[in-house]
């Protein structure tokens, strides 16, 4: 019975994911591109200015701590055995198409973090709380809006709370067994001793900790690919006219072992729609943390962790693979090798050594690790949605903590296709939600261009009045009283 229900979930979430979600995804995408007047390509180097003086800390988090949390959340194995998997199915050509979706969906991005900060509210610790559940309610407002914020918010607090936990920590499990032969039960102790101190004290810790973590672990990867491609430069041109004649079937034999032009469309951008979680509301979460002075600051700012995640750490991947020697890797031919063990060998083809085996069991686990501490804050901000106060924080800090141990022994198919189907499905209601919304992203982003076309140096967002808004928003997070403590605080900055 529960082999049938898993197998029959399983295809109902990959027709939905394949057929309906991938379309919708790139859809919206595509839409905000053309409503922000392409806000991710205009503002990108505003965006790497505002990240390199985002540091600073008021009250809540810090604009770079959001940002982490969220990136945190974004990188993780995907961006290793799902890559592999891309450009085994898809070929060469499949990362161009990682390269379209990514630049789509940081619009995507950009918008659903600009309505986390629209539509955020203060806990009473201090912390802002917003994401998907809170524009819903707050947004659409009425019965529908909180209807639909409740049953989002359960369905991320059951995923991304309890069952993604238990998938990273298991494939942090299996490598190390595979690679260092450790026992899967030593894995669940030390993960658990790793995560509880970090979770029990709480969302700032969590952001505290990110903060170095994701920057080290995403640097080291990069530098360990910037040699690779050092070592084989003169494959490098080679390499990226295969992924442009690829994607576009200009040339025989780059095909993916998936089939023809359509499997490296597919390929491509399926890996790039999920790896970067634009859309998926989650990152939102996270961004709705900060305390900045406009939400368009934070809606930049969360867009680039879609660049980094697909366009820097896919492309490092991809690249890895691409410049191996033909006996690691070939277009259209199966490898001999797992989707992280084909990327384990591609390293070891370009610089041999034992280390390429340490190295990779280092990114698994800092790449999973890091993906726990950003789920950890998404769903207790879902939890305080739905009504859960200190003890139910705690509680959801615990159940973690033991989901991330038990994911190091056993493997819950079931459990895992649910959350795959209930991701799949608060992917849509969060589409609807952002789509609905969109009239407020373009307000509150020509308040942005606005002010900045006027000389303003930094742009400060103001609801009551505002004339290009669509309409008036309660609350006391942008009052000018709030505006003018910012400002203060900028210009103490400076």
């Amino acid at each position: 019975m529960s082999a049938a229900l898993t197998e029959a979930l399983s295809n109902f979430e990959g027709f939905v994911s394949g057929n309906i979600l991938i379309w919708i995804l790139l859809g919206t995408g595509l839409y905000l591109t053309v409503r922000t007047r392409a806000v991710q390509l205009r503002l990108f180097v505003r965006a790497l200015r505002l990240v390199a003086h985002s540091r600073h800390q008021r009250g809540s988090l810090s604009s770079f701590q959001a940002f982490v949390i969220g990136l945190g959340g974004r990188v993780g194995t995907g961006n290793i055995a799902g890559v592999a998997l891309a450009v085994t199915l898809g070929g060469p050509g499949a990362l161009l198409w990682m390269w379209v979706v990514a630049i789509l969906g940081m619009a995507t991005s950009f918008a659903e973090s600009t309505l986390a900060q629209v539509f955020k509210v203060r806990n009473v610790d201090g912390i802002f709380r917003g994401g998907p559940a809170y524009y819903m309610q707050r947004g659409i407002g009425g019965g529908l809006g909180r209807y639909m914020g409740v049953v989002f918010a359960v369905m991320l607090v059951f995923s991304y709370g309890l069952i993604f936990p238990m998938v990273q920590s298991n494939t942090i499990a299996l490598t190390l067994r595979e690679a260092h032969g450790v026992s899967t039960s030593v894995t669940a102790i030390v993960l658990m001793a790793l995560t509880a101190p970090i979770l029990l004290a709480g969302m700032r810790m969590v952001a505290k900790v990110t903060e170095w973590l994701v920057p080290l672990m995403a640097l080291a990867y990069l530098v360990v690919v910037l040699v690779v491609i050092v070592v084989s430069i003169d494959r490098v041109p080679g390499a990226f006219m295969d992924i442009f004649a690829g994607a576009f079937n200009l040339r025989s034999g780059l095909a993916g072992t998936g089939g023809g032009i359509f499997a490296t469309f597919l390929n491509g951008t399926k890996r790039g729609l999920f790896s970067n979680e634009a859309g998926q509301g989650s990152s939102p979460n996270g961004a709705a943390t900060a305390d900045v002075a406009h939400p368009v600051t934070q809606g930049l700012i969360q867009a680039l962790g879609v660049c980094v995640d697909t366009i820097l750490i896919c492309t490092a991947t991809g690249l890895t693979i691409l410049l191996s020697s033909p006996a690691v890797y070939t277009p259209g031919v199966e490898p001999q090798w797992a989707e992280t063990t084909l990327v384990q060998h591609a390293l070891g083809d370009a610089v041999p050594g034992n280390w390429v085996i340490w190295f990779m069991s280092f990114v698994v686990l800092t790449f999973a690790y890091s993906s726990v501490l950003g789920y950890s804050a998404f769903a207790e901000i879902n939890v305080s949605y739905l009504g859960g106060g200190q003890q139910a924080g705690v509680a959801l800090r615990l159940a973690m903590t033991i989901a991330t141990g038990l994911g190091a022994l056993v493997t819950l198919d079931l459990a895992w296709v649910m959350a795959d189907v209930a991701l799949a499905l608060m992917t849509i209601l969060n589409l609807v939600a952002v789509l609905w919304l969109s009239g407020w992203v373009v307000a509150t982003l020509r308040d942005y261009d606005a002010q900045m076309r006027d000389g303003v140096a930094e742009p400060v967002f103001i609801t009551s009045g505002n004339p290009l808004l669509p309409g008036e928003l309660d609350g006391d997070v942008w009052t000018a009283d709030r505006a003018i403590l910012r400002q203060d605080s900028l210009h103490e900055e400076i």
